[in-house]
Protein backbone atom coordinates (compact mmCIF):
# COMPACT_ATOMS: atom_id res chain seq x y z
CA UNK A 1 0.00 0.00 0.00
CA UNK A 2 2.69 2.73 0.78
CA UNK A 3 4.52 1.56 -2.29
CA UNK A 4 1.18 2.37 -4.53
CA UNK A 5 1.15 5.37 -2.87
CA UNK A 6 4.46 6.95 -2.91
CA UNK A 7 4.38 5.58 -7.09
CA UNK A 8 1.26 7.76 -7.39
CA UNK A 9 3.46 10.62 -5.56
CA UNK A 10 6.19 10.90 -7.96
CA UNK A 11 3.91 10.47 -10.86
CA UNK A 12 1.79 13.30 -9.91
CA UNK A 13 4.64 15.58 -8.92
CA UNK A 14 5.97 15.06 -12.82
CA UNK A 15 2.63 16.00 -14.30
CA UNK A 16 3.06 18.96 -12.10
CA UNK A 17 6.87 19.47 -13.66
CA UNK A 18 5.27 18.59 -17.18
CA UNK A 19 7.16 16.76 -19.80
CA UNK A 20 11.16 16.19 -19.82
CA UNK A 21 12.71 19.38 -21.14
CA UNK A 22 14.07 18.81 -24.73
CA UNK A 23 17.73 18.36 -25.08
CA UNK A 24 19.87 20.51 -26.87
CA UNK A 25 19.88 19.45 -30.49
CA UNK A 26 17.13 17.06 -30.35
CA UNK A 27 14.20 16.80 -32.87
CA UNK A 28 11.18 16.40 -31.38
CA UNK A 29 7.99 15.56 -33.38
CA UNK A 30 4.48 15.24 -32.81
CA UNK A 31 1.54 14.40 -35.48
CA UNK A 32 -2.37 14.01 -35.58
CA UNK A 33 -5.53 13.92 -37.30
CA UNK A 34 -8.76 15.56 -37.09
CA UNK A 35 -11.98 14.47 -39.37
CA UNK A 36 -12.65 17.13 -41.66
CA UNK A 37 -15.75 15.38 -43.51
CA UNK A 38 -19.29 17.19 -43.93
CA UNK A 39 -22.29 16.12 -43.22
CA UNK A 40 -24.74 14.59 -46.04
CA UNK A 41 -25.97 17.11 -48.44
CA UNK A 42 -23.30 19.34 -48.41
CA UNK A 43 -22.03 20.73 -51.74
CA UNK A 44 -19.38 18.86 -53.02
CA UNK A 45 -16.24 20.38 -55.36
CA UNK A 46 -13.91 19.09 -57.87
CA UNK A 47 -16.34 20.23 -61.53
CA UNK A 48 -18.32 23.04 -63.37
CA UNK A 49 -21.47 20.64 -62.04
CA UNK A 50 -23.33 21.24 -58.89
CA UNK A 51 -23.46 17.48 -56.76
CA UNK A 52 -24.33 16.92 -53.53
CA UNK A 53 -22.84 14.47 -50.74
CA UNK A 54 -24.16 11.63 -50.17
CA UNK A 55 -22.04 10.01 -48.00
CA UNK A 56 -18.64 9.16 -47.15
CA UNK A 57 -16.81 6.56 -49.07
CA UNK A 58 -14.03 7.53 -46.20
CA UNK A 59 -13.44 9.75 -44.12
CA UNK A 60 -11.41 13.28 -45.09
CA UNK A 61 -8.41 14.78 -42.65
CA UNK A 62 -6.45 17.95 -41.82
CA UNK A 63 -3.00 16.19 -41.00
CA UNK A 64 -0.70 17.68 -38.95
CA UNK A 65 3.01 17.43 -38.28
CA UNK A 66 4.65 19.76 -35.59
CA UNK A 67 8.31 19.66 -35.77
CA UNK A 68 10.71 21.56 -32.86
CA UNK A 69 14.45 21.83 -32.54
CA UNK A 70 16.40 23.81 -30.17
CA UNK A 71 12.67 25.90 -28.82
CA UNK A 72 12.22 26.49 -32.94
CA UNK A 73 8.63 25.29 -34.19
CA UNK A 74 7.61 24.54 -37.39
CA UNK A 75 4.09 23.07 -38.79
CA UNK A 76 3.10 20.63 -41.81
CA UNK A 77 -0.89 20.28 -42.62
CA UNK A 78 -2.26 18.72 -45.65
CA UNK A 79 -5.86 18.78 -45.83
CA UNK A 80 -8.40 16.69 -47.78
CA UNK A 81 -9.89 18.60 -49.92
CA UNK A 82 -9.49 19.97 -53.52
CA UNK A 83 -8.21 23.57 -52.18
CA UNK A 84 -8.10 26.11 -49.76
CA UNK A 85 -8.54 29.75 -50.02
CA UNK A 86 -5.86 32.46 -48.43
CA UNK A 87 -8.43 33.61 -46.07
CA UNK A 88 -8.84 30.07 -44.13
CA UNK A 89 -4.92 30.01 -44.11
CA UNK A 90 -4.73 33.08 -42.24
CA UNK A 91 -7.42 32.31 -40.22
CA UNK A 92 -6.28 28.96 -38.78
CA UNK A 93 -2.52 30.40 -38.83
CA UNK A 94 -3.78 33.04 -36.26
CA UNK A 95 -5.25 30.42 -34.12
CA UNK A 96 -2.45 28.33 -34.08
CA UNK A 97 0.30 30.79 -33.11
CA UNK A 98 -2.37 31.83 -30.25
CA UNK A 99 -2.69 28.58 -28.99
CA UNK A 100 1.01 26.80 -30.24
CA UNK A 101 3.17 30.01 -29.83
CA UNK A 102 4.15 28.95 -33.77
CA UNK A 103 4.76 32.17 -35.64
CA UNK A 104 2.28 32.06 -38.53
CA UNK A 105 5.30 32.08 -40.99
CA UNK A 106 5.96 28.82 -39.85
CA UNK A 107 2.80 27.02 -40.56
CA UNK A 108 2.64 25.31 -44.16
CA UNK A 109 -1.21 24.17 -44.88
CA UNK A 110 -1.92 22.53 -47.71
CA UNK A 111 -4.49 21.06 -49.82
CA UNK A 112 -4.54 17.29 -51.41
CA UNK A 113 -6.48 18.51 -54.91
CA UNK A 114 -9.29 15.59 -54.00
CA UNK A 115 -12.32 15.60 -55.93
CA UNK A 116 -14.50 14.35 -53.89
CA UNK A 117 -14.74 16.91 -51.02
CA UNK A 118 -16.61 19.76 -50.13
CA UNK A 119 -16.95 22.93 -51.89
CA UNK A 120 -15.58 25.88 -50.21
CA UNK A 121 -16.89 29.66 -50.28
CA UNK A 122 -13.55 30.89 -51.92
CA UNK A 123 -15.30 33.98 -53.76
CA UNK A 124 -14.74 32.91 -57.51
CA UNK A 125 -17.35 33.23 -60.16
CA UNK A 126 -17.72 29.26 -59.79
CA UNK A 127 -18.92 29.04 -56.81
CA UNK A 128 -22.99 29.06 -57.61
CA UNK A 129 -22.23 27.50 -60.33
CA UNK A 130 -20.88 24.44 -58.36
CA UNK A 131 -23.31 24.53 -55.37
CA UNK A 132 -26.41 26.08 -55.41
CA UNK A 133 -26.42 25.84 -51.57
CA UNK A 134 -24.26 28.47 -50.82
CA UNK A 135 -24.97 28.38 -47.21
CA UNK A 136 -23.69 25.17 -46.24
CA UNK A 137 -20.74 25.67 -48.08
CA UNK A 138 -20.56 28.87 -45.78
CA UNK A 139 -20.75 27.26 -42.89
CA UNK A 140 -18.24 24.61 -43.73
CA UNK A 141 -15.52 26.97 -44.84
CA UNK A 142 -15.99 29.22 -41.46
CA UNK A 143 -15.49 25.99 -39.52
CA UNK A 144 -12.42 24.78 -41.20
CA UNK A 145 -9.92 27.07 -39.61
CA UNK A 146 -10.11 25.59 -35.80
CA UNK A 147 -10.80 22.04 -37.08
CA UNK A 148 -6.99 22.76 -38.57
CA UNK A 149 -5.78 24.46 -35.49
CA UNK A 150 -7.18 22.04 -33.54
CA UNK A 151 -5.17 19.34 -35.37
CA UNK A 152 -1.66 21.25 -34.95
CA UNK A 153 -2.88 21.60 -31.44
CA UNK A 154 -3.14 18.40 -30.55
CA UNK A 155 -0.12 17.39 -32.99
CA UNK A 156 1.79 19.96 -30.53
CA UNK A 157 0.84 18.60 -27.70
CA UNK A 158 2.42 15.13 -28.35
CA UNK A 159 5.63 16.50 -28.91
CA UNK A 160 8.28 13.92 -28.12
CA UNK A 161 11.55 12.74 -29.22
CA UNK A 162 12.23 11.47 -32.22
CA UNK A 163 14.88 10.25 -35.35
CA UNK A 164 14.18 11.61 -38.88
CA UNK A 165 14.80 9.75 -42.21
CA UNK A 166 14.55 10.33 -45.43
CA UNK A 167 14.57 8.79 -49.18
CA UNK A 168 13.54 8.74 -52.52
CA UNK A 169 11.07 6.39 -53.86
CA UNK A 170 10.43 6.11 -57.86
CA UNK A 171 7.36 4.70 -59.44
CA UNK A 172 6.64 6.38 -63.36
CA UNK A 173 3.49 3.71 -63.93
CA UNK A 174 0.57 5.92 -62.44
CA UNK A 175 1.03 9.36 -63.59
CA UNK A 176 0.60 10.70 -67.11
CA UNK A 177 0.83 14.17 -68.63
CA UNK A 178 -2.71 14.88 -69.72
CA UNK A 179 -1.27 17.10 -72.11
CA UNK A 180 -0.52 16.20 -76.04
CA UNK A 181 0.39 17.13 -79.24
CA UNK A 182 -2.00 16.04 -81.59
CA UNK A 183 -1.88 15.24 -85.55
CA UNK A 184 -3.47 18.56 -86.44
CA UNK A 185 -0.87 20.74 -84.68
CA UNK A 186 -2.75 21.72 -81.73
CA UNK A 187 -2.03 20.66 -78.25
CA UNK A 188 -4.84 18.64 -76.41
CA UNK A 189 -5.86 17.91 -72.62
CA UNK A 190 -7.29 14.95 -71.80
CA UNK A 191 -7.36 13.92 -75.18
CA UNK A 192 -8.99 10.15 -74.71
CA UNK A 193 -8.30 6.74 -74.55
CA UNK A 194 -6.97 5.41 -77.68
CA UNK A 195 -7.18 8.26 -79.75
CA UNK A 196 -5.39 7.88 -82.93
CA UNK A 197 -4.76 11.57 -83.23
CA UNK A 198 -2.33 11.46 -80.67
CA UNK A 199 1.06 11.83 -81.33
CA UNK A 200 3.28 12.06 -78.19
CA UNK A 201 2.65 13.96 -74.48
CA UNK A 202 3.77 17.14 -74.40
CA UNK A 203 5.04 17.07 -70.90
CA UNK A 204 7.21 14.93 -68.74
CA UNK A 205 6.06 13.54 -65.49
CA UNK A 206 8.22 13.58 -61.83
CA UNK A 207 8.38 9.91 -60.45
CA UNK A 208 9.79 10.90 -57.65
CA UNK A 209 8.11 9.89 -54.42
CA UNK A 210 9.68 11.44 -51.49
CA UNK A 211 9.50 10.06 -48.19
CA UNK A 212 10.07 11.64 -44.67
CA UNK A 213 9.70 8.69 -41.93
CA UNK A 214 10.06 9.94 -38.29
CA UNK A 215 10.47 7.56 -35.08
CA UNK A 216 11.27 7.64 -31.33
CA UNK A 217 14.56 6.28 -29.78
CA UNK A 218 12.89 3.73 -29.22
CA UNK A 219 11.98 3.07 -33.01
CA UNK A 220 8.02 3.44 -32.50
CA UNK A 221 6.45 4.53 -35.60
CA UNK A 222 5.63 7.90 -35.36
CA UNK A 223 4.72 9.68 -38.54
CA UNK A 224 5.33 9.54 -42.56
CA UNK A 225 5.40 12.40 -44.90
CA UNK A 226 4.92 11.15 -48.40
CA UNK A 227 4.43 13.51 -51.29
CA UNK A 228 3.55 12.64 -55.18
CA UNK A 229 3.11 14.15 -58.45
CA UNK A 230 -0.37 13.15 -59.56
CA UNK A 231 -4.47 14.51 -59.74
CA UNK A 232 -6.27 13.15 -57.08
CA UNK A 233 -9.19 12.74 -59.40
CA UNK A 234 -9.96 9.03 -59.40
CA UNK A 235 -12.49 8.34 -57.23
CA UNK A 236 -15.74 10.37 -58.68
CA UNK A 237 -19.36 9.78 -57.54
CA UNK A 238 -20.73 11.58 -54.82
CA UNK A 239 -19.23 10.04 -51.75
CA UNK A 240 -16.69 12.03 -49.78
CA UNK A 241 -12.92 9.89 -50.22
CA UNK A 242 -9.60 11.98 -49.95
CA UNK A 243 -8.85 9.50 -52.61
CA UNK A 244 -6.03 7.00 -52.73
CA UNK A 245 -4.36 8.53 -50.27
CA UNK A 246 -6.56 7.02 -48.13
CA UNK A 247 -5.75 3.51 -49.18
CA UNK A 248 -1.77 4.91 -48.77
CA UNK A 249 -2.33 5.74 -45.32
CA UNK A 250 -4.53 2.71 -44.33
CA UNK A 251 -1.90 -0.22 -45.64
CA UNK A 252 1.01 1.82 -43.80
CA UNK A 253 -0.80 1.89 -40.58
CA UNK A 254 -1.55 -1.72 -41.06
CA UNK A 255 2.32 -2.31 -41.59
CA UNK A 256 3.69 0.51 -38.62
CA UNK A 257 0.38 0.94 -36.67
CA UNK A 258 -2.48 2.66 -36.53
CA UNK A 259 -0.62 5.45 -33.86
CA UNK A 260 1.20 6.08 -37.28
CA UNK A 261 -0.09 9.40 -39.20
CA UNK A 262 1.03 9.19 -42.72
CA UNK A 263 0.74 13.06 -44.26
CA UNK A 264 0.04 13.23 -48.09
CA UNK A 265 1.01 16.08 -49.79
CA UNK A 266 0.54 16.73 -53.47
CA UNK A 267 3.59 18.09 -55.87
CA UNK A 268 3.77 19.82 -58.93
CA UNK A 269 0.76 18.09 -61.06
CA UNK A 270 -0.92 20.96 -62.89
CA UNK A 271 -0.75 18.82 -66.13
CA UNK A 272 -0.55 15.55 -64.72
CA UNK A 273 -3.26 12.53 -64.11
CA UNK A 274 -3.85 9.06 -63.61
CA UNK A 275 -5.05 8.59 -67.23
CA UNK A 276 -3.31 6.16 -69.25
CA UNK A 277 -4.39 6.57 -72.54
CA UNK A 278 -2.85 3.52 -74.46
CA UNK A 279 -5.37 1.56 -72.06
CA UNK A 280 -9.41 0.98 -72.83
CA UNK A 281 -9.82 0.03 -69.27
CA UNK A 282 -12.10 2.87 -67.21
CA UNK A 283 -9.84 4.40 -64.82
CA UNK A 284 -11.81 5.70 -61.64
CA UNK A 285 -13.95 4.46 -59.10
CA UNK A 286 -12.80 3.56 -55.81
CA UNK A 287 -11.20 0.35 -56.90
CA UNK A 288 -9.42 2.52 -59.00
CA UNK A 289 -7.92 4.95 -55.65
CA UNK A 290 -7.18 1.68 -54.36
CA UNK A 291 -5.13 0.34 -56.88
CA UNK A 292 -2.98 3.60 -56.74
CA UNK A 293 -2.54 3.97 -53.26
CA UNK A 294 -1.77 0.28 -53.33
CA UNK A 295 1.05 0.81 -55.52
CA UNK A 296 2.32 3.80 -53.85
CA UNK A 297 2.34 2.21 -50.34
CA UNK A 298 4.53 -0.52 -51.96
CA UNK A 299 7.10 2.26 -52.93
CA UNK A 300 6.87 3.86 -49.47
CA UNK A 301 7.38 0.10 -48.49
CA UNK A 302 10.48 -0.01 -50.85
CA UNK A 303 11.63 3.51 -49.58
CA UNK A 304 11.87 2.76 -45.67
CA UNK A 305 14.60 -0.12 -46.31
CA UNK A 306 16.76 2.54 -48.27
CA UNK A 307 15.96 5.49 -45.93
CA UNK A 308 19.08 7.30 -44.70
CA UNK A 309 19.00 9.26 -41.11
CA UNK A 310 18.51 13.56 -41.91
CA UNK A 311 21.57 14.63 -40.15
CA UNK A 312 21.19 16.66 -37.21
CA UNK A 313 20.42 20.59 -37.68
CA UNK A 314 18.68 23.17 -37.02
CA UNK A 315 14.98 24.26 -37.98
CA UNK A 316 14.59 26.58 -40.60
CA UNK A 317 12.42 28.79 -42.26
CA UNK A 318 11.27 30.99 -44.82
CA UNK A 319 8.41 32.64 -46.52
CA UNK A 320 8.16 35.44 -49.16
CA UNK A 321 5.20 36.93 -50.83
CA UNK A 322 5.67 37.53 -54.47
CA UNK A 323 3.00 39.72 -56.50
CA UNK A 324 2.01 38.70 -59.65
CA UNK A 325 0.40 39.95 -62.85
CA UNK A 326 -3.09 39.58 -64.22
CA UNK A 327 -3.84 37.74 -67.45
CA UNK A 328 -4.79 41.17 -70.52
CA UNK A 329 -8.47 41.25 -70.83
CA UNK A 330 -10.94 44.20 -72.79
CA UNK A 331 -14.03 45.55 -71.49
CA UNK A 332 -15.43 42.85 -74.74
CA UNK A 333 -14.10 40.07 -72.99
CA UNK A 334 -15.75 40.94 -69.63
CA UNK A 335 -19.28 41.69 -71.48
CA UNK A 336 -19.05 38.54 -73.32
CA UNK A 337 -17.73 36.30 -70.11
CA UNK A 338 -21.15 37.96 -67.85
CA UNK A 339 -23.29 36.64 -71.20
CA UNK A 340 -21.66 33.05 -71.15
CA UNK A 341 -22.03 32.45 -67.68
CA UNK A 342 -25.42 32.30 -67.50
CA UNK A 343 -26.61 30.46 -70.74
CA UNK A 344 -27.71 26.80 -69.59
CA UNK A 345 -29.86 24.56 -72.22
CA UNK A 346 -29.62 24.69 -76.03
CA UNK A 347 -27.78 27.66 -75.85
CA UNK A 348 -25.01 26.57 -73.12
CA UNK A 349 -21.35 27.19 -74.08
CA UNK A 350 -18.91 25.05 -74.55
CA UNK A 351 -16.75 23.73 -71.50
CA UNK A 352 -13.72 26.04 -72.63
CA UNK A 353 -16.08 28.43 -73.10
CA UNK A 354 -17.13 28.33 -69.60
CA UNK A 355 -14.12 27.96 -68.69
CA UNK A 356 -12.76 31.42 -69.90
CA UNK A 357 -16.06 33.68 -68.77
CA UNK A 358 -15.07 32.44 -65.18
CA UNK A 359 -11.40 33.35 -65.18
CA UNK A 360 -12.68 36.75 -67.27
CA UNK A 361 -14.87 37.54 -64.59
CA UNK A 362 -12.46 36.41 -61.59
CA UNK A 363 -9.56 38.67 -63.05
CA UNK A 364 -12.25 41.59 -63.70
CA UNK A 365 -13.16 41.53 -60.34
CA UNK A 366 -9.48 42.47 -59.17
CA UNK A 367 -10.13 45.82 -60.80
CA UNK A 368 -6.00 45.39 -62.38
CA UNK A 369 -4.66 44.42 -58.42
CA UNK A 370 -2.04 41.99 -58.73
CA UNK A 371 -2.51 38.73 -57.30
CA UNK A 372 -0.01 38.54 -54.23
CA UNK A 373 0.76 34.83 -52.81
CA UNK A 374 3.28 33.45 -50.77
CA UNK A 375 6.29 31.13 -51.50
CA UNK A 376 7.25 29.46 -48.16
CA UNK A 377 10.64 27.13 -47.47
CA UNK A 378 10.51 24.82 -43.72
CA UNK A 379 14.10 23.24 -43.99
CA UNK A 380 14.98 20.29 -41.40
CA UNK A 381 18.77 21.00 -41.32
CA UNK A 382 20.72 20.48 -44.35
CA UNK A 383 18.95 17.85 -45.86
CA UNK A 384 15.08 18.21 -46.48
CA UNK A 385 13.56 21.26 -48.10
CA UNK A 386 9.48 21.39 -47.76
CA UNK A 387 8.48 24.09 -50.45
CA UNK A 388 5.37 25.70 -50.82
CA UNK A 389 3.52 26.58 -53.92
CA UNK A 390 0.22 28.65 -54.14
CA UNK A 391 -1.70 27.03 -56.97
CA UNK A 392 -1.63 23.90 -59.62
CA UNK A 393 1.84 24.30 -60.55
CA UNK A 394 2.84 22.70 -63.98
CA UNK A 395 5.33 19.76 -63.40
CA UNK A 396 8.08 20.90 -65.05
CA UNK A 397 8.20 24.48 -63.10
CA UNK A 398 8.81 21.48 -60.11
CA UNK A 399 11.23 19.82 -61.52
CA UNK A 400 13.04 23.12 -61.87
CA UNK A 401 12.95 23.58 -58.54
CA UNK A 402 13.80 20.22 -57.45
CA UNK A 403 16.95 20.45 -60.27
CA UNK A 404 17.95 23.77 -58.57
CA UNK A 405 17.91 23.11 -54.95
CA UNK A 406 20.93 22.70 -52.66
CA UNK A 407 19.16 20.54 -50.41
CA UNK A 408 19.40 16.82 -50.53
CA UNK A 409 15.67 16.33 -50.51
CA UNK A 410 12.98 18.92 -51.98
CA UNK A 411 9.95 18.49 -51.12
CA UNK A 412 6.98 20.78 -53.13
CA UNK A 413 3.62 20.85 -51.86
CA UNK A 414 1.39 22.68 -54.31
CA UNK A 415 -1.75 24.24 -53.11
CA UNK A 416 -0.68 25.48 -50.55
CA UNK A 417 -1.17 29.07 -48.25
CA UNK A 418 -3.96 30.09 -50.82
CA UNK A 419 -4.33 28.77 -54.57
CA UNK A 420 -4.86 31.04 -57.41
CA UNK A 421 -5.36 28.27 -59.88
CA UNK A 422 -3.25 26.58 -62.44
CA UNK A 423 -0.21 27.90 -62.50
CA UNK A 424 1.03 26.83 -66.19
CA UNK A 425 4.55 27.21 -67.53
CA UNK A 426 5.03 30.22 -70.22
CA UNK A 427 4.91 27.65 -73.07
CA UNK A 428 2.09 26.42 -72.69
CA UNK A 429 -0.01 29.46 -72.61
CA UNK A 430 1.15 29.98 -76.13
CA UNK A 431 0.09 26.19 -76.64
CA UNK A 432 -3.69 27.15 -75.15
CA UNK A 433 -6.27 24.37 -74.10
CA UNK A 434 -7.47 24.34 -70.47
CA UNK A 435 -5.42 25.05 -68.08
CA UNK A 436 -3.36 28.34 -69.97
CA UNK A 437 -7.51 29.71 -70.46
CA UNK A 438 -8.28 28.61 -66.80
CA UNK A 439 -5.22 30.71 -65.19
CA UNK A 440 -6.03 33.52 -63.00
CA UNK A 441 -2.13 34.90 -63.28
CA UNK A 442 -0.48 36.31 -66.39
CA UNK A 443 2.15 33.70 -68.15
CA UNK A 444 5.54 34.20 -66.54
CA UNK A 445 3.93 33.95 -63.41
CA UNK A 446 5.35 30.11 -62.84
CA UNK A 447 8.44 31.24 -63.89
CA UNK A 448 9.02 33.98 -60.84
CA UNK A 449 8.09 31.55 -58.71
CA UNK A 450 10.58 29.04 -59.69
CA UNK A 451 13.00 32.05 -59.45
CA UNK A 452 11.68 32.74 -55.87
CA UNK A 453 11.82 29.40 -54.15
CA UNK A 454 15.23 28.54 -55.70
CA UNK A 455 16.48 32.11 -53.93
CA UNK A 456 14.77 31.04 -50.51
CA UNK A 457 16.37 27.56 -50.99
CA UNK A 458 19.68 28.85 -51.36
CA UNK A 459 19.70 31.33 -48.62
CA UNK A 460 18.63 28.97 -46.32
CA UNK A 461 21.56 26.97 -47.20
CA UNK A 462 23.99 29.37 -46.30
CA UNK A 463 24.81 30.41 -42.99
CA UNK A 464 24.66 33.83 -43.52
CA UNK A 465 21.07 34.07 -45.24
CA UNK A 466 19.67 31.63 -41.86
CA UNK A 467 20.27 34.69 -40.16
CA UNK A 468 18.75 37.28 -41.97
Amino acid sequence: MRWTIARTGIWFFCMLLGSPRALAGELRIGAAAVVITPAVGAPMAGYYVPRAMEGAHDDLYAKALVLEQDGVKAALVSCDLLTLPRSVVEQARKIIETATGIPAARVMIGATHCHTGPLLTIGSSRDPAEGPDREKSGQYTQSLPDLIAQAVKLADGKLEAANAFAGQGHEEHLSFNRRYFMKDGTVAWNAGKLNPNIIKPAGPIDPEVPVVYFESPDHKPLATYVNFAMHLDTVGGKQASADYPATLAALLGKLKGESMVTIYTTGACGDINHIDVSRREKQQGPQEAARIGTILAGEVLKTYARMEPVASGALWTRSRIVKLALPDISHEDLASARRTAVKFGKDAPTFLQRVNAFKVIDVAARDGKPLEVEVQVIALGDDVAFVSMPGELFVELGLAIKKASPFKHTILAELANGSIGYIPTRQAYEQGNYEPISARCAAGSGEILVTTAIEMLEELKLPEGRRK
